[in-house]
């Protein structure tokens, strides 16, 4: 059961319904090309730098205007979408949550995942990111049926957590998807290798729709959005800037990955390092 997958580019801005506009037309159009499962970047609805606007834009999945119109463009288009992350206010919670949704063609939210780990970093070059002082961390890995088998959900920072994707895979899943707004010095150094890392130990596809470009503020993101198949081989890459690719996904090379190389059966329990006494001196 082969189908066409299509991860959208974006370059989000500080305003959610500018963003729905250009999302819904680049889901449209990988449609119109035969994507069956189609899937936006982290922060879909907005990139807002500065943390009080970021609060008071936010807003409960009831009410999210995006989330809306993604479980309309599902009925429209009949396809599976992945709404990558939106961000939304909880009652009574101090934090945001980042949440991405999968979303049947019936319009039907079939699953939630919360991102896990927070991105609290500071770069070369004077970049600096507190996301757990806007975000609560979610708690629970989440896998979701497809009809070509099962995806394991999750978001950006997560990527470099590579014992998260050995429970998804050990959990069932075949296809990971890492929707995400890498920064340009990490992207440069480490997107590819890790994206194509977490394919190939667990022998699943990966698909990884990219924020792009300059945002407000200064912020940029990397781009390169990616899908990459369980051996390894980077199927389709987005240039700069808004976009979709697609790729022809072709389940039954998970099976033979893992038969070629079958690690996920070779797992062991063991037991944790020892802390050594310090030398005398």
């Amino acid at each position: 059961m082969s189908f066409v997958a299509a991860c959208v580019q974006l370059n989000s801005g500080r305003e959610i319904e500018p963003n729905i506009r250009v999302a819904s037309d680049l889901v449209r159009r990988a449609c119109d090309v035969g994507a069956a499962l189609i899937m936006t970047p982290e922060v879909s609805d907005m990139i807002e730098p500065k943390r009080p606007a970021r609060l008071e834009k936010a807003r409960d999945e009831a009410n999210h205007p995006m989330l809306a119109a993604f479980r309309d463009l599902a009925r429209e288009t009949g396809a599976h979408l992945l709404l990558g992350s939106i961000m939304l206010r909880e009652s009574g919670a101090e934090r945001l949550c980042n949440r991405s949704f999968l979303i049947a063609p019936d319009g039907a939210i079939a699953a939630r995942y919360d991102k896990i780990h927070m991105f609290d970093v500071d770069l070369p070059g004077g970049e600096s990111y507190r996301e757990s002082a806007v975000f609560r961390p979610g708690e629970a890995a989440v896998t979701a049926s497809l009809p070509w088998g099962t995806l394991g959900m999750t978001i950006c920072y997560d990527l470099r957590f590579p014992h998260l994707y050995r429970a998804l895979a050990q959990g069932g899943a075949d296809f990971l998807s890492i929707p995400a707004a890498f920064t340009v010095p990490t992207g440069t150094a480490h997107w590819h290798v890790l994206m194509r890392a977490r394919a190939i130990e667990n022998g699943c596809f990966v698909f990884a729709p990219a924020q792009s470009g300059e945002h407000a503020e200064g912020r940029r993101t990397y781009g390169h959005s990616l899908i990459v198949a369980p051996w390894g081989e980077v199927l389709a890459e987005a240039a700069d800037g808004p976009g979709f690719i697609t790729a022809s996904i072709d389940p039954a090379l998970v099976a033979t990955a893992r038969h070629a190389v079958p690690s996920l059966r070779h797992d062991r329990p063991f037991a944790g390092p020892v802390a050594l006494d310090p030398p005398h001196r």
